[in-house]
């Protein structure tokens, strides 16, 4: 049982990759839990993100690769039991609209607000309405925030030919349609016709 086994070699067996949270090992005194990942991150065995918030990298031949901040905030929804969705610039910067990196991240939560600090970065979680949450779709719940951020009038075609791209790459075409008929009027004009041309391209492909 988990309860058996040193808090260390529990850690030091989490898959690389992970995100911890000083909270996941409720079974041991926070005092001592504290002590052993402070220890461990002494050793390079485990980095420290921000208060309670510790990663078990990944190496590569160039060392170890940290998290992306959307692999963080999900983490952390998930610990919450809550749901969350990447806005503004965020959300511009993951679908490839943006180059700009943002110094504070922004998402909307199905549960209340709040800002995590790491390091000389910043997490902000806003409360949001359900329905952004509503869609089948991952892709289309991100394609409607970032429309949104740039605004009707700001859709060039840069933007389209990068919605396209990631519109071709879905692979729930049909969710993408359903999803299609829940998003504000003049984003459906937008991507009505991208979806239903990529939609009548797989069809021609599939009876080749």
């Amino acid at each position: 049982m988990t309860e058996d086994r040193p808090l260390r070699q529990i850690i030091e067996e989490t898959p690389p990759g992970s995100v911890i949270f000083r909270t996941d090992y409720p079974q041991y005194n926070a005092e001592f839990v504290g002590n052993v990942l402070a220890k461990l991150v002494e050793e390079n065995l485990i980095l420290k993100l921000g208060q309670g918030i510790y990663y078990r990298p990944k190496m590569s031949r160039f060392g170890a690769v940290k998290p992306s901040i959307i692999q963080i905030a999900e983490s952390i929804a998930k610990r919450d039991n809550t749901k969350i969705l990447p806005v503004g610039e965020t959300v511009l910067n993951e679908l490839g609209l943006s180059t700009q990196v943002p110094m504070n991240y922004s998402f909307i939560a199905v549960s209340s607000g709040r800002t995590i600090k790491l390091g000389n970065q910043t997490i902000v979680f806003k409360r949001g309405v359900p329905r952004n949450f509503a869609y089948q779709t991952t892709l289309m719940a991100y394609l409607v925030q970032a429309l949104k951020a740039l605004g009707k009038d700001n859709v060039g075609e840069t933007e389209l030919t990068q919605i396209r791209k990631l519109i071709r790459k879905e692979p729930e075409q049909d969710k993408l349609r359903q999803d299609l008929m829940l998003v504000p009027i003049w984003m459906r004009k937008i991507l009505s016709p991208i979806i239903k041309k990529n939609g009548n391209e797989t069809d021609t492909l599939d009876k080749q």
